[in-house]
């Protein structure tokens, strides 16, 4: 049997294709390791921008995700400034003319909220299989999965991977950079209200960030491996003072904090994501630095625009090259914007030379000061480059 589509991942990445294409007749099949109704990750903290919200209320999504309590937080201002030298910027959404600049949601709440929209729409899912490996040649997709139903890979005029790592994909070159340094997230509380309002500081360790979200704030904070584990390792007051004295006035005072833990922090990034009939999306096609919170809004891009050019293909052209390479054209100047605007502040901003706060602190204030230019900032976090 030849499918129209197999997504590998049901993810929000993958469950975003899937629903951009629910009310054709493709034959289009979801394979998720997940058992039904299960996370294979425990809940962490999403940065979406008001980019990401459209495409979600487009798909019937957002409603219902925005009535689940403390799973929506709206952020309505942005407070950008450097450590040791002078210069900040704020962006605010009345100045945008939008509700939020962004949110801080769930995962957990958003992947309930995808299941049940798949669920309504009767997407075809098979729950609890991992795909092993994923190839193709000039006339299909084969995806190998264990369990397997019948000892047979599974054919499609297209494969799309949307698993978070594309290590199953083969033939997919990527590009990694490792950073050298870990984040260290966890929740924080403040002894005053957030009001919505998120706070990115720059610091010769590397950036760290405040997010509001529910009745705290969720933290970033980047440092080296062997200071990450000590101040995971530290008792909460300690850490406490540490976390107020890295941040500065600019944070007030903290209270109290839970659930830290850290990860890598690395750049991957595949220049040409396609393959002979599969395609590397979200994750699995880029992994970017969480500055800015860019990396999962470009993946739910992904997800959109290929669902979108789908729709404009003929079934039987779907998966050829010249379908797939119109994708990596349409989609390439937003992914690299991404990787050059994240990897470049990190190189701006990261960087404690002397010489160089003078000139971050001007582009700061160049940035709060000057209306077209932080039209153009902003809309680039909140749309991406197309």
């Amino acid at each position: 049997m030849l499918h129209d589509l197999v997504i590998v991942g049901a993810g929000p990445v993958g469950a975003t294709l899937a629903l951009t294409l629910a009310d054709t007749d493709l034959d289009v099949l979801l394979l998720d390791a997940r058992p039904p109704g299960e996370t294979l990750r425990g809940d962490r903290s999403l940065a979406l921008s008001h980019g990401a919200r459209l495409v979600l209320e487009r798909l019937g999504v957002w409603c219902e995700l925005a009535t689940v309590p403390d799973a929506v937080t709206p952020i309505t201002a942005i407070d950008i400034s450097q450590a040791g030298g002078f210069g900040t910027a704020r962006l605010s959404a009345p100045e945008q003319g939008l509700p939020a600049l962004g949110y801080v949601v769930s995962y957990r709440a958003l992947q309930a909220a995808l299941d049940a929209a798949l669920a309504r729409t009767g997407a075809r899912i098979r729950h609890g299989v991992t795909a092993t490996s994923v190839g193709g040649t000039a006339a299909y997709a084969a995806v190998d999965v264990e369990p397997a139903a019948d000892g047979q890979p599974i054919l499609a005029r297209l494969a799309a991977v949307a698993d978070g790592t594309g290590s199953v994909l083969a033939g997919i070159p990527r590009r990694r950079h490792d950073y050298g340094q870990v984040a260290i997230v966890a929740k924080v509380w403040r002894d005053a209200p957030h009001r919505g309002l998120a706070i990115e500081r720059f610091t010769p360790e590397g950036p760290l960030a405040l997010l509001p979200e529910g009745d705290h704030c969720a933290l970033v904070w980047t440092a080296d491996p062997q200071r990450a584990s000590d101040l995971v390792a530290m008792d909460e007051s300690t850490f406490l003072a540490r976390l107020s004295r890295h941040f500065g006035a600019r944070a007030g005072s903290f209270t109290r904090v839970a659930d830290r833990r850290t990860f890598p922090l690395v750049l991957e990034y595949a220049h040409d994501p396609s393959g002979a009939h599969c395609v590397a999306l979200g994750n699995a096609a880029q992994t970017l630095h969480p500055v800015a919170g860019q990396g999962f809004n470009v993946g739910l891009r992904d997800a959109y625009e290929l669902g979108r050019l789908i729709l404009d293909t003929r079934r039987e052209a779907i998966g050829d090259r010249a379908m797939l390479d119109r994708y990596v054209r349409q989609r390439r100047p937003d992914r690299l914007a991404g990787v050059a605007f994240t990897h470049g502040l990190i190189g701006a901003f990261g960087n404690d030379a002397a010489l160089l706060r003078w000139p971050r602190g001007l582009a700061l204030t160049l940035l709060d000061a000057l209306p077209p230019a932080k039209r153009a900032f902003t809309r680039a976090m909140l749309f991406g480059l197309h």
